[in-house]
This record gives C-alpha cells, structure tokens and sequence, in this order.
C-alpha cells in the first residue's frame, strides 16, 4: 500500500537528526566513553525512533484506516499495521 506523506520535510528533518544521534553514539563508542554516556546517546536514539513511529502510525491510521475508501481497505490497512508494530516492538 502506497503512503503519501503530508509532512515530508519534517518527517526528513526528524530523521536526519536520528542520523545525527546515531553518529554521536557511534563517535562515544569508537573513543570508549564512559558507559553511563553511551547508554544516555542509546536511549535518545531509540526514543528519537519511537517518536518517528509513532507520527507515521498516526499518518497510516487517519490516512489508509479512518479514510479508507471500503471496509475491505481499511482491514487490510489494519493488518499491515498490526504486522509491522509486531516486529517493530520485538
């Protein structure tokens, strides 16, 4: 199922801050910094990456459920959803 994105350009900034985030946490563990600050860049990264999931199952949901043009469609939707949160929160 195509996704068109409403709000591209922040969608890109956000993740080329995660970029940023996971270069900093790459640089930490090259100069084997302290455990406590590589855990604290961690920790940003994935919560930067929650946040990133979270707005594009919020996009999905009103997009290609609530808005869906048949039942048959916003099921399917459903399920993709369902499928992808799964291996998403392993």
């Amino acid at each position: 199922m195509k996704h068109s994105i409403s709000d591209k350009k922040k969608l890109i900034t956000r993740i080329n801050r995660i970029k940023g985030q996971l270069a900093a946490l790459s640089t930490a563990v090259e100069a084997e910094d302290d455990c406590y600050k590589v855990m604290q860049l961690l920790a940003s990264c994935r919560g930067a990456m929650n946040g990133l999931m979270t707005d594009i199952v919020n996009s999905h949901i009103k997009d290609h459920v609530v808005k869906a043009a048949t039942k048959q469609d916003a099921s399917d939707a459903g399920d993709e959803l369902i499928e992808i949160l799964g291996s998403f929160l392993k």
